[in-house]
């Protein structure tokens, strides 16, 4: 029988090997010094697919990885893509979505680093640069929105749970992971023209693809107004030269009281009757916007 137990639970150690892993190098020119985190699976498909998961205010890669609200784990091991989990070097842990450097395509800042890390692991891994997606909720739902604006060659797509628009943190000091209540509160607003160019003139020399957006708010939320939901599908359906009024509604979808909305083939919105900051990420619901 003691031989027995000791096989067992030899047999289910080996069962998972995978863990956590700190990249100490990521070859890292920027002068953030976030860190990078990396998990990846037991099985690996060929060529697989990377999802970045960047946490919220308050977290590190490490307790964001062991959130049971958090599902990629989950979703990697079963599906065999590799996900990578920046870990922010700002005290309170907040992502800089407020300063010049994180602001701007090659500005330093902690944009840049989550990009190098991006670079890293697809030569690590031989991952597949078509198909990198990032998601992240709160603090880590702005920093998705602010790398879609200056690494947009690097992305195919975002998926991220209630967050405010690129650029809407932005800090007139300059500083480094600066709060803005009006922004926050929701009294920032402008037109899907003047959201558009905050994004172009993060990287104003490019004129390449984006990626696909996807983006949640709760209607409760009372940390970032819903307001910063409306301002977002500005910005974005701005971007893509779409209308704001959707092609495609889905009442009570992906679950009841979400209301999915599409704006053309690259915009969609999903808005949550009665729930607050932040929405619980939907493993599946986001795995289909990536096409995983």
């Amino acid at each position: 029988m003691l031989f027995h137990g000791i096989l067992a639970g030899l047999l289910a150690s080996c069962a998972s090997a995978a863990s956590l892993t700190q990249v100490s190098n990521y070859n890292n020119n920027a002068t953030s010094k976030a860190q990078m985190w990396v998990y990846v699976p037991d099985k690996v498909v060929t060529k697989p697919p990377l999802v970045v998961v960047i946490h919220s205010c308050q977290s590190t890669a490490q307790s964001y990885f062991t959130n049971s609200k958090i599902p990629w784990k989950q979703g990697s091991d079963k599906k065999g893509y590799i996900t990578v989990w920046p870990s922010s070097p700002n005290s309170g842990t907040c992502w800089d979505v407020s300063s010049k450097q994180s602001l701007a395509h090659l500005g330093g800042g902690d944009s840049q680093a989550i990009a190098n890390m991006i670079l890293y692991a697809l030569d690590k891994y031989q991952a597949d640069p078509a198909r990198v997606y990032v998601t992240g909720g709160s603090s880590g739902a702005m920093m998705s929105n602010v790398l879609a604006a200056t690494y947009p060659e690097l992305i195919s797509a975002v998926s991220l749970y209630s967050g405010v628009p690129a650029g809407c943190f932005v800090s007139a000091s300059g500083g480094v992971d600066q709060w803005n209540n009006s922004c926050s509160g929701g009294q920032v607003k402008a037109s899907a023209d003047q959201w558009k160019k905050v994004v172009l003139d993060m990287y104003p020399s490019y004129d390449g693809p984006r990626p696909k957006m996807q983006f949640w708010h709760g209607s409760a939320d009372t940390t970032l107004a819903p307001q910063n939901y409306q301002e977002t599908l500005k910005q974005w359906t701005g971007v893509f030269g779409v209308s704001q009024t959707a092609t495609n509604e889905r009442k009570n979808y992906p679950q009841s009281q979400y209301t999915t909305d599409d704006f053309g083939p690259n915009v969609q919105g999903i808005y949550a009757q009665g729930v607050g900051h932040s929405v619980p990420a939907n493993l599946t619901a986001s795995e289909e916007w990536f096409g995983l």
